[in-house]
């Protein structure tokens, strides 16, 4: 027995479930998608402010860390529930998802996307500290929201062709 069978034996129940109720896969469906358009909607409108603030004043520049600050919590938030959603979306139907290199090219994109979200953050925070405009890492914070616009967008594309491969 293989590993993915192994697995799949293991949730059988939650298949089950999964794919004998409407209610059940709608709502976590709906949980991923709710998540992804919540995060990814304030994640690529501070990246959007990020990239504007380039050639701003200082005071503007600081305004954009002050809201950029702010947005953490719920992009975090939003992406704890796209974890557990993707989860019970993949353990819905193990032996589809944990044998597609499509599945692991869309996890590869979202760790590199929680990873660019580190860095982005710790940029943000060491400007907040030094914001003066001859800071060089003023650029370090423009690439890393091209950056994250970029993964948001090509997980997205990953995981509607998943769902469709």
């Amino acid at each position: 027995m293989s590993i993915v069978d192994t697995i799949a034996a293991a949730v059988k129940p939650w298949n089950t479930l999964y794919s004998h109720s409407k209610f059940v896969a709608g709502t976590v469906t709906y949980a991923h998608i709710s998540a992804l358009l919540i995060g990814g909607g304030f994640a690529i409108s501070s990246d959007r402010a990020a990239l504007r603030a380039r050639g701003a004043d200082l005071e503007e520049k600081k305004r954009v860390l002050r809201d950029f600050a702010g947005v953490h919590r719920p992009v975090v938030t939003a992406l704890a529930v796209m974890v557990i959603s993707g989860a019970a979306l993949a353990l819905a139907d193990v032996e589809t998802f944990f044998v597609s290199p499509v599945y692991f090219v869309k996890l590869g994109c979202f760790a590199a996307l929680l990873a660019n979200g580190y860095l982005v953050q710790r940029t943000e925070r060491q400007l907040a500290a030094n914001p003066s405009l001859n800071n060089p890492l003023w650029s370090r914070f423009t690439y890393g929201a091209v950056a994250s616009l970029v993964l948001w967008l090509t997980t997205t594309l990953v995981g509607v062709v998943l769902v469709n491969s």
